[in-house]
């Protein structure tokens, strides 16, 4: 299949490609309107002036695609909140002083330790409309009962930016954030909130409402909260009550991808629906009303698991396969794909950063595209055999598209993931089609227990499994450093490799080697700037930490000495991104010393030592001391609080050295404060 010849894969590269060029170079400057206006008068005229021609010139074809390439730049550009004359963040500054907003909840968030967090639309700001989300975070001991979508309130508040991380190689929470569309945040109580009441319903509400009567429904019958806590993830995309030990489980299984809601359940239920829809093929008008009932019955899918963007994504995509069976274009799957992903990205460019939109394309186009090659390759012909061997083939294609990807974002590989799969895989349509049927019961109020408790025992099975196949720890191969660029040519080779064996042409073996010696390029080049040395203070909220780095080896000084951080925050994602395989922990000294320099480590007690060379001071625990007198007699050339110490002391602390014209450093707002070494 030529799929590269089908115009709309050459205009979904183009439209991708201007997204990520607006998304990395033309975020602070805007594209003119008329300049993309232009591109599409110029084709208007060139289109008139080739429609009568058999073969269209090339200035016909540049238009076109910089005008597809264009439509990325200014579809991403127009949902940037610089861009928007009536987003709220151009009548209000950050930190000012409390004002009254009126909210109205988008989103209802997985909670914290401390507080519920929502996303939530501003429809106006001191009276005054504006449009925009945000994230607001309400004390948990402050709110009575959580709030749900389309709930509206009046608020006394003040915005903040959501921060960004302040150890290196940590999560980046802010810039996931702003592909929601998510730019500020706001941290209320109780207190805060002036008036509360229900909106006006928005479909994502009244779904929100119905998954909820169906949580509720199910919380009635005899099912235990584990396997109804795994029931909410699989069948309703709801994780929230998930434990973190469960959900750990799932991901060292390699079954993480089955707890959300996404295209695998998504296509398990289209093929579901195909066969229960089959009989009406002998119907006149069948071939027609298949799809359309198909196509309902997948939206009313999306509507019971809330209408979440991953569900409605998948969607999307599985109705523009019905579709096209429709009209009988079977043969174009990979066309019939990249039109739906051409579609979702005109809807909302920003899909194309989030993880679950990546990997759902990534797998689909690999199972299609590896699939018929396997196939022809070996194909069974008893029924057994061809189940079995139709459900390796499937893993195998999909985990070659995701594993560069997910070693880039995850940093594991489960090596049991082909039993995994081999075992749930056959049974997961069983299991949804019987979750479906059980909630269908439940909402009827005809659920018998026997029913719901079998249901019960076939979901503890399959913790159970998942369970045991976590527990082979030799298996679970962790802390993989796998950067982007990695990741990029880890696709090249693959792609190239694939059609040498699609193809066999010699031009692709020399493009796989090429792509393959760069590969080999990019892990010594990381292995050597890895080599480095560096002494880091890290931000951490009551602890000193303190790490020097040498190679791949990492020594941490902490003054808490009961915990170990190894796979704590913040050193899990600082050793994995450096390739650290050598760690080791140490109680945090008065002086460290390197390079000839000496760093004091001045805690609670305020002593230190009057007669010895002090290059640097680090300030924890609060310490009870004249700065101002320690400066002269120390003359250090710099001073550096960590995230141990009170705000108010760090206050005092930042003028005394404003006066003194000595700098100052503090990790809790500037973060972690990094001494690169000479080797």
């Amino acid at each position: 299949m030529k799929f590269v010849n089908f115009s709309v894969v050459k205009f979904s590269f183009l439209l991708t490609a201007g997204i990520l060029v607006s998304h990395i170079f033309l975020k602070n400057s805007f594209l003119p309107f008329y300049i993309f206006a232009s591109f599409i008068f110029c084709l208007f005229i060139a289109w008139l002036l080739a429609r009568k021609q058999l073969f269209q010139n090339a200035v016909f074809g540049i238009i076109t695609y910089t005008c597809f390439f264009f439509l990325g730049t200014v579809s991403y550009q127009v949902r940037l909140p610089e861009f928007q004359e009536d987003h709220y963040s151009h009548s209000i500054s950050t930190n000012s002083e409390n004002n009254l907003f009126q909210l109205k909840i988008k989103e209802v968030l997985k909670t914290d330790t401390y507080n519920h967090k929502y996303i939530a639309e501003i429809n106006s700001i001191n009276q005054l409309k504006t449009k925009g989300k945000i994230l607001l975070n309400i004390k948990k001991d402050s709110l009575n009962s959580p709030l749900i979508i389309d709930a509206v309130l009046l608020i006394s508040s003040t915005l903040h930016l959501i921060n960004s991380p302040l150890n290196p190689h940590q999560f980046d929470y802010s810039k996931y954030m702003k592909t929601l569309g998510v730019y500020h945040q706001s941290r209320i109580t109780n207190i805060d909130i002036l008036h509360k009441f229900e909106g006006k319903s928005t479909l994502r509400g009244t779904a929100e409402k119905a998954r909820n009567l169906i949580i509720n429904k199910l919380k009635e019958s005899p099912i235990t909260p584990d396997e109804l806590s795994i029931i909410q993830a699989l069948i309703l995309g709801q994780r929230k009550d998930i434990s973190k030990e469960m959900f750990s489980e799932y991901a060292a299984a390699g079954a993480i991808h089955i707890l959300a809601v996404s295209g695998l359940h998504v296509g398990i239920v289209f093929f579901i629906l195909q066969f229960l829809f089959s009989p009406f093929k002998y119907f006149k008008k069948g071939k027609i009303i298949i799809p359309i009932m198909i196509v309902i019955c997948l939206w009313g899918f999306a509507f019971i698991t809330g209408l979440s963007p991953s569900v409605l994504r998948a969607v999307t995509m599985f109705s523009f396969f019905a579709f096209a069976k429709m009209i009988n274009r079977d043969t174009n799957s990979i066309n019939t794909m990249f039109l739906s992903y051409f579609v979702l990205l005109l809807v909302n460019p920003m899909w194309l950063f989030h993880v679950g939109f990546q990997l759902s394309y990534l797998a689909v186009f690999f199972i299609l595209w590896i699939l018929p090659m396997l196939n022809r390759m070996y194909y069974p012909t008893n029924y057994f055999l061809k189940k079995g061997w139709g459900i390796l083939t499937v893993t195998i294609a999909a985990q070659i598209g995701i594993i560069p990807l997910s070693l880039f974002y995850f940093h594991q590989f489960p090596g049991l993931f082909f039993l995994t799969n081999i075992v749930i895989l056959p049974f997961l349509g069983i299991v949804l089609g019987f979750g479906i049927f059980v909630i269908t019961l439940a909402l009827l109020n005809a659920l018998p227990d026997w029913i719901a408790i079998a249901y019960n025992y076939i979901i503890k099975g399959l913790n159970w499994f998942v369970n045991w196949i976590a527990n082979q720890e030799s298996f679970l191969i962790q802390d993989i450093h796998f950067s982007s660029e990695k990741a990029i040519f880890s696709y090249v080779f693959i792609i190239f490799t694939l059609l040498i064996w699609k193809n066999k042409k010699p031009k692709y073996i020399l493009y796989s080697l090429a792509s393959l010696v760069i590969l080999i390029g990019i892990f010594i080049f990381d292995n050597y700037s890895n080599a480095e040395n560096q002494l880091i203070i890290f931000q951490k909220s009551r602890q000193t930490l303190i790490g020097y780095k040498n190679g791949s080896k990492l020594q941490l000084f902490k003054s808490d000495t009961s915990k170990n951080y190894k796979e704590s925050y913040p050193l899990k994602g600082y050793r994995v991104a450096n390739g650290i395989d050598d760690y080791s922990e140490k109680k945090l000294p008065q002086v460290v010393s390197y390079n000839d320099k000496n760093i004091l480590i001045l805690d609670s007690l305020g002593v230190y030592p009057k007669n010895r060379n002090i290059d640097m001071v680090l300030l924890s625990l609060s310490p009870k001391v004249n700065l101002e007198r320690l400066i002269d007699s120390l003359q250090p050339k710099l001073i550096i609080a960590d995230g141990n110490n009170y705000t108010s002391y760090v206050k005092r602390w930042q003028q005394t050295c404003k006066e003194k014209k000595l700098p100052f450093h503090y990790t809790g707002k500037e973060g972690a404060y990094v001494f690169k070494l000479q080797k």
